[in-house]
């Protein structure tokens, strides 16, 4: 017999593991009010605290030249194109130094498949990094940049993740996963890593002792069903390592890119899908909203759609803004007045607002006025 909806969210806020085809039937419903209800019942299991968190954070993307050609992406640039580049030492040295004044303690450093950097490049990178700012975590390369460079040097992933790790890198974001189905892979990204080999690179680094994200891009060429599986397999995952510290999903953004055809699912099918992602993963610990694509009023309801965490406020963005979202305020804006907008949308979820860094552990209040005029903030 088949169990209706109620059933299904009756038993998952118990406790019980919510099945993959109970998974699909929640995301072919459309009563977003009892989905939301549930996942907001098991949020508040999960984290009764009286607090919901941000971080302050600054993705930099060191090159934007890459080979992996995606057709979703509209940052990168091929080998030998004019707009390609590899920030400098001083360039990066830099943005880092600007962070740490607005009171950042990571980085975000991704880039794309660049041939012109070996492993050797990436180990005096991080060198330099945790040399000149000890104090800021590396949250580095995601599992595809890390499988290239495992080809590209002829060395396995645990190898080239031993030696990253001696380097500096303190822990891995999970981008690149896109979705973890390769008939889906082959459509949006043919160049790029395979799931297996995306799920590998994190395996390793798990075993290594290391932590790291998990996320999804929907809304383009994927099933709902294929959703549903990218989550299980993300759950097989951490049943087994446990090292996946949140998981991040947000929605495709088409503008310039080669699918601006695939269209792009709504506010409403977000919410829904975070909030069947709260009811499935019931063993990773924190759901980031994605404020980024969605905007700040979008974020704050996600805090009562299964999410716990604001994200970043970030003080740089440059690949979700390359496809024409542009939902963040950047360093030479209101950097006073987006800390506010992110502590505000907080406290009108009805929670207090608390900093937190990669790992999730709660650190000091906002920046001090004496820091942000340091940078002319």
């Amino acid at each position: 017999m088949t169990s209706s909806l109620s059933d299904i969210l009756e038993r998952t806020v118990a406790g019980e593991r919510l099945a993959p085809e109970d998974a699909v039937r929640l995301l072919e419903s459309h009563d977003l009010a009892a989905i939301a209800g549930a996942a907001d019942a098991v949020t508040r299991r999960m984290h009764p605290e009286s607090y919901r968190t941000y971080n302050i954070d600054r993705n930099i993307n060191y090159t934007n030249i890459c080979t992996s050609g995606c057709r979703f992406c509209a940052f990168s640039c091929r080998p030998g194109d004019a707009q390609g580049y590899v920030l400098s030492r001083e360039e990066l040295f830099e943005k880092i130094e600007q962070t740490i004044a607005l009171g950042g303690n990571q980085i975000l450093l991704q880039g794309g498949m660049n041939p012109e950097l070996s492993l050797d490049w990436f180990e005096r990178l991080f060198r330099d990094v945790r040399e000149a700012f000890p104090q800021v975590n590396i949250h580095g390369l995601s599992p595809p940049e890390i499988d290239f460079l495992a080809q590209q040097s002829g060395l396995s992933i645990r190898e080239v993740l031993e030696r990253l790790r001696a380097a500096g890198l303190g822990s891995l974001p999970g981008g690149g996963a896109e979705i973890l189905v390769d008939r889906v892979r082959q459509q949006i990204s043919p160049k790029k890593t395979s799931a297996d080999r995306w799920l590998e690179v994190c395996r390793e680094w798990h075993k290594l002792g290391g932590r790291g994200s998990a996320t999804m891009m929907f809304g383009h060429v994927e099933t709902l069903a294929d959703r549903v599986e990218h989550l299980a397999r993300i759950r097989d995952l951490q049943d087994e390592t446990g090292g996946f510290t949140a998981f991040i999903a947000w929605t495709f953004q088409s503008g310039h890119t080669a699918m601006d055809d695939a269209g792009k699912v709504g506010a409403f099918e977000y919410l829904k899908t975070l909030a069947v992602a709260r009811l499935f993963l019931d063993n990773v610990a924190n759901l980031q909203a994605s404020w980024v694509t969605q905007g700040m009023r979008i974020g704050q309801l996600a805090l009562r759609f299964g999410a716990n965490d604001l994200g970043s406020l970030m003080i740089e963005e440059n690949v979700v803004a390359q496809a024409g979202t542009v939902h963040y305020l950047t360093l030479g804006t209101r950097f006073r007045a987006s800390l506010a907008e992110i502590q505000r949308a907080i406290h009108l979820a009805g929670y207090e607002p608390r900093r937190r860094d990669v790992f999730y552990q709660i650190i000091e209040g906002p920046p001090d006025e004496e820091a942000k005029d340091k940078v002319g903030l």
